[in-house]
C-alpha cells in the first residue's frame, strides 16, 4: 500500500517570555497524492464520512479534487509537480478535524526538494508557505519561510519559520522553529514511526487517538491560559489572519 501512518509524539517548547514545554502523543497520515482512491478501505474513506477520512477540501484548496487543488497552488508559487509527492496531515477522526499544520513534500530523484506548508490558526485563518529545501546531511533537509499569519496569541504575527525534515521509510522527523527579530521564540517537532496503512492500524490508532483532534484544541487553549496567567502579553489576530488565503 502506498500510504502509511506515522505514530509518535509532538514536542513543543516556548522561549519567549518564559521557558515552557510539553509533549503529547500524536500521529500523522502520509498520503501518496497520486493514489488517492486507494485511501478507500474498510474504515477509511476519501471525501466521505468514516472512522478515519480524508476530505480534499480540508487541505490546500476548497475543491473536491485534491490534485487540482495542489496543481493550482503549485502554479501560484511557480513550482512544478514532481513524479513523487507526499502529504503529511491529520485525517478526520469521526468526521472532525483540526490541522495546525499539513505538509506537501515534493521529491526530485527520491530526495525532498520543496514543501508547501499549510498552517491553520484558531481564528479561521489559513495560509500556505512555499519552502525550498536544502540538504544539510545525508537525511536532513532544511528550508525557511517568512511568517505572515497570527498563530499563537503570545507571538507576533510576523517573523521567520525554519523547517527541518528527515524523511525515511520507517521514521520521520519534522520540526518548526519560529524566530522574531533573529531570536528563537518557539520550537515544535513531530517524531513518528511507521505504521502500515491498514484496517488493523486504523482500529489501533482510532482507540489510541480518538480524542486527538479535540484534545489538540483543548490542550492548546489550556497551555495558552497558563501562559496568560504567567503574565505574557496577549496579541490579537488582525482581519487578514481570519481568512483562508487561497
Amino acid at each position: 500500500m502506498s500510504h502509511k501512518f506515522y505514530d509518535g509524539e509532538v514536542f513543543h517548547k516556548r522561549f519567549k517570555g518564559t521557558n515552557h514545554k510539553f509533549t503529547y502523543n500524536f500521529f500523522m497520515l502520509d498520503i501518496d497524492v497520486y493514489n488517492l482512491l486507494t485511501l478507500k478501505i474498510k474504515l477509511f474513506s476519501y471525501n466521505s464520512w468514516n472512522f478515519f477520512s480524508f476530505f480534499a477540501k480540508d487541505h490546500f484548496g476548497k475543491g473536491d479534487n485534491f490534485l487540482q487543488n495542489i496543481t493550482n497552488l503549485l502554479e501560484k508559487f511557480d513550482l512544478v509537480a514532481t513524479k513523487k509527492m507526499r502529504l503529511l496531515t491529520l485525517p478526520r477522526i469521526a468526521n472532525y478535524v483540526f490541522n495546525p499544520i499539513s505538509v506537501l513534500i515534493l521529491f526530485n530523484d527520491e530526495k525532498p526538494s520543496s514543501l508547501l506548508v499549510e498552517v491553520h490558526n484558531y481564528n479561521g485563518g489559513r495560509i500556505v508557505y512555499p519552502v525550498e529545501l536544502n540538504q544539510k546531511s545525508k537525511t536532513q533537509y532544511m528550508g525557511e519561510a517568512i511568517k505572515d499569519m497570527h498563530v499563537s496569541p503570545f507571538l507576533k504575527r510576523t517573523g521567520l519559520y525554519k523547517f527541518t525534515l528527515e524523511y525515511k521509510e520507517e521514521k520521520i522527523f519534522f520540526g518548526v522553529d519560529c524566530y522574531e527579530d533573529n531570536v528563537k521564540t518557539m520550537m515544535a517537532t513531530f517524531r513518528g514511526s511507521f505504521k502500515e496503512f491498514s484496517t488493523k492500524s486504523i482500529i489501533s490508532l482510532f482507540f489510541k487517538h480518538f480524542f486527538l483532534t479535540f484534545s489538540v484544541v483543548i490542550r492548546t487553549l489550556w497551555q495558552s491560559l497558563k501562559l496568560y496567567r504567567l503574565g505574557l502579553k496577549f496579541n490579537q489576530a488582525t482581519d487578514i489572519d481570519k481568512q483562508r488565503r487561497y
